[in-house]
């Protein structure tokens, strides 16, 4: 198998652990170049992590001749152009969660895509981590029976960095919403990864603090192909210690419950409780990475293609935004 050269364009603190360092750990895949706008900070990266190129210009990454593929770490506002820049230049993209700044930007982004025939993956890299791969096989083997209704339910303290330059995850101009599109999006991801294609949804978003541009509060409602309802609850400014992360799946025999943050699984099967517990990751996206590198290889499907993150991004600005857009 070929080994795949990558490219990386951002340097910010999604790449230090969870996913910088597993492209040299994954088999046949090396980190070989890495771009951000300030020379100085893109140094120290690339002396921090040993890699051997870096670049204050994209171009100069994307063109570079060692350069096989493209991962892309940016902020959302910046991954059209940058995944459009390297499929005009035949090199595989990459590119982080939420796929574009708001649906139309995924939509010219897949069309480009198949248009070119250039492989395009998302980072929705929840569904290679062994805890979401064992839900899904409780659920496909039918372990607790049919499914009859999933929640969601999130509440999440904000930390107080409501600075949108330093924080651009509340920047709706640059992250296309708060963090209900940060965080939200591995949730939304799961459902249609568990249960398959939504027919309806609809929802409601709120700004309740009024604490920044972006919604922190949002409800929704989905109605999946095979008929199973979804309902979700989302709140990122309760207080400290309030904080909840429940994926609770409901059965006509019991009950799986984890939260999408977490490390754990309750199964309850006619009124046993049982515990499974799962070791946390060292890189988040290793697993992930190594499937796309047999992907790029002509090994294997894609494991996240622009129509999978479509899904959610299309039911995701349906809550946020509605009508209002």
């Amino acid at each position: 198998m070929k080994t795949i050269r990558w490219g990386m364009i951002g340097c910010g603190s999604v790449t230090e652990v969870k996913s910088g360092p597993a492209f040299n750990k994954a088999p046949h895949s090396k980190l070989i170049a890495v771009m951000r706008r300030d020379a100085e900070k893109v140094e120290q990266y690339a002396e921090r992590h040993q890699v051997p190129y870096y670049f204050t210009d994209a171009s100069e990454l994307i063109h570079h001749p060692e350069v096989d593929a493209i991962y892309i770490a940016t902020p959302p506002k910046f991954h059209e152009a940058y995944a459009i820049a390297a499929m005009q230049a035949g090199k595989p993209v990459y590119v982080e969660k939420p796929m574009g700044l708001d649906v139309a930007a995924c939509e010219r982004m897949g069309a480009y895509s198949k248009q070119t025939g250039v492989p395009l993956v998302i980072a929705h890299y929840r569904r290679a981590l062994p805890l979401f791969i064992e839900v899904k096989r409780l659920v496909d083997t039918k372990a607790i029976g049919e499914i009859t209704a999933v929640r969601i339910e999130m509440l999440k303290y904000d930390s107080g960095l409501l600075d949108p330059v330093e924080n651009w995850r509340i920047d709706p101009s640059v992250a296309g919403g708060g963090y209900f599109y940060d965080l939200a999006l591995h949730q939304l991801d799961l459902v249609f990864y568990f249960f398959g294609k939504a027919k309806l949804f609809k929802g409601q978003s709120f700004n309740k603090a009024n604490l920044y541009k972006a919604e922190d509060t949002v409800y929704g409602e989905i109605e999946l192909e095979n008929g199973i309802q979804f309902k979700g609850d989302w709140c990122f400014c309760v207080d400290k210690g309030e904080e909840i992360d429940i994926f609770e799946i409901t059965g006509s025999m019991g009950k799986i419950s984890f939260p999408v943050f977490g490390h754990s699984i309750t199964l309850t099967i006619g009124g046993k409780v049982e515990q499974i517990h799962f070791e946390a990751p060292k890189h988040n996206q290793q697993n992930f990475i190594e499937k796309i590198v047999g992907y790029f290889n002509g090994i294997g499907e894609n494991p996240c293609s622009p129509e999978d993150a479509l899904e959610s991004m299309r039911v995701m600005e349906a809550f946020v935004y509605g009508n209002k857009k």
